[in-house]
C-alpha cells in the first residue's frame, strides 16, 4: 500500500486519541503497541472485506486448512512487512520517539503449536495469501497454547501462558457466524416418510463454537485470506436454577480451547483432546457448509468449490463430520455423499511414529461421539465388503479402520481422501514401501509427494534484515517474490569482498544473540566460537541426547590436555518436552546439569559453552536462527518426515550437520555434498538392522574406550546431581537396546564434527559454503510448496486478480 510518513503520522495519533484518549506524550509502550495493531488493522480491512467479496460474487473453489495447530509467532512486523510499509513506519514512529522493537516486545508470541508442524501451518496460510491461493486456516484458540516452560534446578516445569490476558490486537468475535457442536448423549436413525433416515439425539452435550478471525496478508498484493480459530463457549441459557451447577458446567465446555495438547497420560487427558479435534473440526465444516449454501449450488457440486486439508490426523474426524452433514442435514445417499467427501478431503501425514498415528478407544468414542461412530463404523463396513473383494484378507485387515478396540485415524483419513503426500521425497518413499504400503497397493494413485516448505519472508526478510539488504545490493528483490531467484548469489561465491560481508553479517548477529543471552541468562558467550544450534522438540528420535554425548567428549579432552587444538564452541538448545514425556524430561535435566558443569569449570578457558534457552518458541527462533553457524539435523535416518529448521538456517548460511533424513537429502541435491557434512546410518541400513535384529548398543559401550566413558560419566557422580536420570538414560543405550541408534551413529557423528572445526578454520572457504547454502535455499520456500497442494491436490488456482 501507498503510505508516506506524514500520513501515518496523522493516523497514529488520530487512533491513539480515539482509542485512548491520549496524545503520544501521555502514553506508554502498551497504549502505544495495541494503537499500531488497530490501525494495521483498518490498513488491512478494505482489502480483506474485498477478497472475501471476491470470492464470493467469483464463487472461487476455495481451501479451508485444518491443523490443530498454527504456530504463528509475532505478527506486528510481519503484517507491516506484507502491507509493504515496515520502512516507512518504522522511521515514522522514530520521528515520534518510539522505537518499533520495543512495541515488538509487547505483543505475546502465542504458543499455539509444538514446533515444526504448527510453524509449517502458519507458513501455509502465509503463502497461499501470498500467492493469491483462496485458503483459509481452521483451528482452535487455545487460551493457553501449550505452555511456558522453565528450568527449576535444571527440570523442566510447565506453567500456563495466558496469551490473551490482555487480549489479541489482530482477531475479531464473530459471534453470528457461532455454531453448536454436540458431545454424548444417545442417538438413533427414525425413517421419514420420505425415506430419509433422520437421526435423534436425547441427552446431548451443546457446545457454542464462536470464531475468532484473523486477517491472513499476502505479500504487496492486496490478497487478505483467514484464519478462523474456534473458541468453546456455554450455550446461552434462560433459566439457571442451580448457579454452582452452572459454574461448574461452564468450566467444563471452556476447557475444550484452554490448553494445546493436554496431559495424554490419563483417561481424563485423552478424552480431552478427542474433544478438542471433534470440536473444531465440527465447528469448522459446518461453517464451510453454511458458506457454500449461499452459492445456491447442489450438495453434489460440494468438491469444485470447497478442498478441506487434514493436516496430520488431529482432525482426521473431518470425514466423518462431513458424511454426517451430507447424510443427516443435507439427506444424500451414502454413495452420493461418500463420492463427494472424498473428493473433498486431502491428507497430510507429517509422521511415521507409531505414536503420532493417532488411535482412540472404541468406548471412547462410541460414548463421546455416538453418531460419529456410527458413521464410521459404516466407512469402514462398506470399506472392508468393497476392497475384501479385490484384495487379500491380511491386506484388509491391516488397512482396516476399526481394529482391536481401537479406531485408527490414519487409516480413516487416507480411506475418507483422495490424495495422502508425504512432506519429502525420503518420507513419502518410506510411507508407500513401509509405513503404509498395504494402502499404497489399494490407493496407489492417491500418494505424492509434497516437500515442506518455509516463508522466507519471516526468517530472512525479518529475523535478519542485514543479510537481506546485502542480497538485495547483490541480485536486486526478485527473490522476495520468486525465491528461487537467490541462486544469482552464486556469481559471488568466489567474490572475497561478498563473503567477509557476509561473515561480518553473521557475526553481528552472534553478538546481538550473545547479548540476549547475557542479559537473560548472566551467561558470557564469545562470538568468535562455533555456534552449534539443535532447535526442535525434544523427542529421543531427535538425538539431542547425541549431541550432548560429543559435548562431553570434547569436555573431557579439554579436562585430560586444556591445550587440546579444539575450536571454541557454544552449544545452543531450544526444546521443550511433552508433560508426560518422561524420558524427553530426563534428557532436559542432563543437559541443563552438564551445561552448569562446564560453564563452571574455568580450567577448560571457556572453550566450551553450553546454552539451553528456555521456553523457546517463534520470537526466540528468530534470534537463534541467524547467529547461528551449524545446523543440527541429526535424527536417526528413516524417523525425521521433513524438519524445516533445516531450512530455516540454511537460509540464513548455517552449515548443515545431518543424516540423510528427512528433506536433508534434498538439500544435500541442491547444494552439493561439498557444502553439508553428512554422517551416520542411512534408511536402508536402519532397517536392515530392524530387520535382522543384529545391533547390539552394549558391544559399543564396551569396545569404544571415549563412549566408553562418556557413559560412565552418566553414572559414577563425574555430572553430580543427576542420579537417577543418568541411569534411566545409561541403561536405555546400553542395557535396552538404544532405541535410536545413537551409540552405533556417535563415532561417525564425532567424525563429522571434527569436520566441522576443520572447516571453519578457513574462514572464506566456511563463508563460500554459507553463501552456497543461501543460494539454494529458495527452492525450500512453502510459496512454492503451497503451489504445488493448489495445482496437484486442491484444483484450485492462484487467480483471485486482486492487485
Amino acid at each position: 500500500m501507498d503510505l508516506s510518513k506524514r500520513k501515518f503520522k496523522d493516523d497514529f495519533k488520530k487512533m491513539l486519541t480515539e482509542v485512548y484518549s491520549m496524545d503520544i506524550t501521555e502514553s506508554e509502550l502498551t497504549e502505544q503497541f495495541f494503537t499500531l495493531g488497530n490501525l494495521i488493522r483498518s490498513y488491512s480491512s478494505k482489502n480483506w472485506s474485498r477478497t472475501n467479496q471476491h470470492y464470493s460474487e467469483k464463487k472461487e473453489k476455495q481451501v479451508y486448512y485444518f491443523s490443530m495447530e498454527f504456530l504463528l509467532g509475532r505478527m506486528l512486523k510481519s503484517n507491516l512487512l506484507n502491507l509493504g510499509i515496515l520502512d516507512t513506519v518504522r522511521s515514522a514512529l522514530q520521528d515520534l520517539g518510539i522505537d518499533l522493537e520495543e512495541l515488538v516486545q509487547i505483543e505475546p508470541d502465542p504458543g499455539l503449536g509444538n514446533g515444526g508442524l504448527g510453524r509449517l501451518a502458519a507458513c501455509f496460510i502465509d503463502s497461499m495469501a501470498t500467492s493469491e491461493i483462496p485458503a483459509h486456516g481452521n483451528g482452535i484458540r487455545f487460551k493457553y497454547g501449550l505452555f511456558k516452560q522453565k528450568f527449576v534446578n535444571g527440570y523442566q516445569v510447565e506453567l500456563p501462558e495466558n496469551w490473551l490476558q490482555n487480549g489479541n490486537v489482530w482477531e475479531t468475535r464473530k459471534m453470528h457466524a457461532a455454531v453448536t457442536v454436540r458431545f454424548y448423549g444417545k442417538v438413533w436413525l427414525q425413517q421419514t416418510d420420505k425415506g430419509f433416515l433422520t437421526p435423534h439425539y436425547e441427552g446431548a452435550q451443546e457446545v457454542l463454537a464462536v470464531p475468532y478471525d484473523s486477517a491472513v496478508i499476502g505479500y504487496k498484493n492486496n490478497v487478505v485470506n483467514t484464519l478462523r480459530l474456534w473458541s468453546a463457549e456455554l450455550p446461552p441459557q434462560d433459566d439457571i436454577s442451580d448457579y454452582w451447577a452452572y459454574i461448574h458446567q461452564r468450566n467444563q465446555i471452556e476447557s475444550i480451547s484452554e490448553v494445546l495438547y493436554p496431559d495424554d497420560s490419563t483417561y481424563e487427558g485423552r478424552l480431552l483432546r478427542l474433544k478438542q479435534e471433534y470440536f473444531f473440526v465440527s465447528a469448522g465444516i459446518q461453517s464451510i457448509i453454511r458458506h457454500f449454501k449461499k452459492m445456491h449450488l447442489h450438495m453434489n457440486h460440494l468438491a469444485e468449490k470447497v478442498a478441506i486439508h487434514i493436516n496430520d490426523t488431529h482432525p482426521a474426524l473431518c470425514v466423518p463430520e462431513l458424511m454426517r452433514i451430507l447424510l443427516d442435514e443435507e439427506h444424500m445417499d451414502w454413495e452420493h455423499a461418500w463420492n463427494v467427501t472424498v473428493n473433498v478431503m486431502s491428507y497430510t501425514n507429517h509422521t511415521i511414529m507409531s505414536e503420532a498415528l493417532e488411535k482412540w478407544p472404541i468406548d471412547m468414542i462410541s460414548s463421546l461421539l455416538p453418531r460419529i461412530y456410527q458413521v464410521i463404523c459404516e466407512i469402514d463396513r462398506r470399506y472392508t465388503m468393497k476392497m475384501g473383494t479385490l484384495f487379500e484378507p491380511a491386506i484388509i485387515d491391516r488397512t482396516q479402520i476399526i481394529e482391536g478396540g481401537h479406531v485408527k485415524m490414519a487409516h480413516l483419513a487416507i480411506i475418507g481422501s483422495h490424495s495422502i503426500n508425504g512432506v519429502a521425497q525420503l518420507h513419502t518413499t518410506i510411507l508407500k514401501e513401509k509405513v503404509l504400503h498395504d494402502f499404497f497397493l489399494v490407493y496407489p494413485s492417491k500418494f505424492n509427494n509434497k516437500t515442506n516448505g518455509i516463508t522466507q519472508r519471516r526468517w530472512l526478510m525479518l529475523a535478519n534484515e542485514p543479510l537481506r539488504d546485502l542480497i538485495n545490493r547483490k541480485i536486486g528483490n526478485e527473490w522476495e517474490t520468486m525465491p528461487t531467484e537467490l541462486k544469482m548469489l552464486k556469481a559471488f561465491r568466489d567474490d572475497n569482498e561478498t563473503l567477509l560481508e557476509l561473515a561480518r553479517i553473521k557475526h553481528l548477529n552472534k553478538e546481538r544473540f550473545a547479548d540476549y543471552v547475557q542479559e537473560t541468562m548472566g551467561l558470557a558467550i564469545n562470538p568468535d566460537a562455533i555456534f552449534d544450534v539443535q532447535i526442535k522438540r525434544l523427542h529421543a528420535y531427535k538425538r539431542q541426547l547425541m549431541n550432548l554425548l560429543h559435548i562431553l567428549s570434547l569436555y573431557f579432552k579439554l579436562k585430560d590436555n586444556p591445550a587440546a587444538d579444539i575450536q571454541p564452541r557454544v552449544f545452543i538448545f531450544g526444546a521443550k518436552a511433552a508433560p508426560s514425556y518422561t524420558y524427553a524430561k530426563q534428557i532436559i535435566k542432563l543437559i541443563n546439569t552438564v551445561a552448569e558443569l562446564i560453564n563452571n569449570d574455568s580450567s577448560i578457558e571457556n572453550k566450551l559453552k553450553i546454552v539451553f534457552v528456555e521456553n523457546y518458541g517463534v520470537s526466540l527462533a528468530e534470534k537463534i536462527i541467524p547467529a547461528a553457524d551449524v545446523s543440527e539435523q541429526i535424527s536417526l535416518a528413516s524417523k525425521e518426515a521433513s524438519g524445516t529448521s533445516n531450512m530455516k538456517l540454511m537460509l540464513n548460511g548455517a552449515i548443515t550437520l545431518a543424516t540423510l533424513d528427512g528433506a536433508n537429502v534434498e538439500i544435500k541435491e541442491h547444494v552439493g555434498s561439498e557444502n553439508i557434512v553428512i554422517f551416520g546410518l542411512r534408511e536402508e541400513e536402519v532397517y536392515q538392522y530392524y530387520h535382522d535384529g543384529s545391533y547390539h548398543s552394549r558391544s559399543y559401550y564396551e569396545n569404544n574406550p571415549v563412549l566408553h566413558r562418556v557413559l560412565d560419566a552418566l553414572i559414577d557422580g563425574t555430572i553430580p546431581g543427576v542420579v537417577a536420570e543418568g541411569h534411566s538414560i545409561f541403561d536405555s543405550l546400553v542395557q535396552y537396546g538404544d532405541e535410536y541408534f545413537v551409540l552405533r551413529d556417535f563415532d561417525a557423528y564425532v567424525a563429522a564434527q571434527e569436520r566441522i572445526d576443520s572447516l571453519y578454520r578457513d574462514m572464506l572457504k566456511w563463508q563460500r559454503m554459507a553463501l552456497i547454502n543461501i543460494a539454494g535455499a529458495g527452492i525450500f520456500s512453502s510459496d512454492y510448496t503451497v503451489q504445488q497442494y493448489a495445482n496437484q491436490i486442491w484444483d484450485v488456482s492462484s487467480n483471485a486478480h486482486l492487485k
